[in-house]
């Protein structure tokens, strides 16, 4: 078979995206198709710079060249990526977010379960991989992102009168804990912080992202559902720990993002395992043994990882440097690491086989 252009896509239209279950060229993802003489080279667009299966796809690509149209061609596949999106253009207030390709929240029916712990490292970790990354913190009576990105500056206003939000390792910021000093509290009835939240999605210059995490106070209340208000989100993740009393409430929050047709793209059990560090090879299970692993087989999500107890990952949070940039081979950042692959996986094949999520216009009472 002659090495032209046409063959090479023909060829290429037998390489299945593992995720999508669809052949990369009936995606889209073949662009720029170059020919010189024996030599062929052509950008292969990922849905997302942490596709686990890069490799795997990139040996497909260069195979099916080789096996269906010339054994000697030397086949280089440039590995690229375009992140989808889960809104479709002009979707709902055109203003709001309009750059921001996904909306995740980060959820738990419970305190205490570390949510924002999980929250900072996904974002670090995302940016990592080269997606763009903002972090908002919802929780405006317990704010965290400070302390765990070492941030206490007051964001600046543009002359749209927007605030511009601070950035660290590569992702964007916004807390409350920006805008009050440290030790003063914040005393608000239920409207006034819904206001607040409105305002960090409305009137805020985030630019353009991929992925936009929004680290959820725990509960099902007045936070959420404005939330689910104001934004069509891509979906949620559900953090939780093995034990029985955390699972009962993570029940809850997968119940509450059903309720208003919001996706869950998964569970993670956080503080799934403590290994000594002269033992490495002993997990001892504190906390119960993969309660949120069972508890996600149960309701038909998928389970995101599970993350060990580590000291470092405490100091980590503490000193505002995240595991993830710290210790990169630390156990729980590579349990990270792989939490942020999957969360992108989850996130292409939502944006490929469902409808794109719009914002909750009316909600149970």
């Amino acid at each position: 078979m002659s090495l032209n252009e046409e063959n090479v896509l023909d060829a290429l239209r037998n390489v299945i995206d593992p995720d999508l279950g669809k052949d990369l060229v009936s995606l889209n993802m073949i662009e720029d198709i170059k020919i010189n003489g024996k030599n062929v080279t052509f950008t292969v667009n990922l849905t997302t710079p942490a596709c686990p299966l890069k490799a795997e796809i990139e040996r497909a690509c260069i195979n099916a060249v080789k096996h269906l149209v010339d054994e000697e061609a030397v086949v280089t596949p440039n590995m690229s990526s375009k992140v989808t999106q889960s809104r479709t253009p002009g979707q709902g207030d055109q203003n709001l977010l309009k750059d921001v390709k996904n909306i995740i929240a980060v959820a738990s029916g419970k305190g205490g379960v570390g949510k924002s712990t999980v929250s900072v490292n996904l974002a670090v970790a995302l940016a990592k991989t080269g997606a763009k990354v903002g972090l908002v913190d919802t929780d405006i009576y317990g704010p965290s992102i400070p302390t765990m990105f070492d941030i206490h500056e007051r964001p600046n206003i543009n002359t749209q009168r927007k605030l511009i939000p601070l950035e660290k390792f590569g992702v964007k910021l916004l807390s409350m804990g920006f805008l009050v000093k440290q030790d003063e509290a914040v005393v608000w009835r239920g409207p006034m912080v819904s206001s607040a939240v409105k305002q960090f999605l409305s009137e805020t210059e985030w630019g353009e992202l991929d992925y936009l995490i929004l680290d959820l106070p725990p509960g099902t209340g007045d936070i959420q559902l404005t939330i689910v208000q104001s934004v069509p989100l891509s979906g949620a993740i559900i953090v939780s720990t093995p034990q029985t009393v955390a699972l009962d409430d993570a029940r809850k929050g997968v119940a509450m993002f059903g309720k208003v047709n919001v996706p869950v793209l998964g569970i993670v059990e956080n503080m799934a395992y403590f290994t000594p560090p002269d033992l490495p090879d002993r997990k001892y299970y504190i906390f119960g043994k993969h309660g949120a692993k069972n508890l996600s087989e149960k309701m038909g999500v998928p389970f995101l990882g599970e993350i060990p107890i580590e000291e470092q990952l405490r100091e980590g949070g503490d000193s505002g440097n995240p595991i993830v940039t710290e210790h990169p081979e630390a156990p729980s950042s590579l349990a990270f690491s792989e939490l942020a692959n999957r969360t992108a996986q989850q996130i292409s094949i939502r944006n490929a086989t469902q409808d794109p999520t719009e914002k909750v216009e009316i909600l149970y009472r």
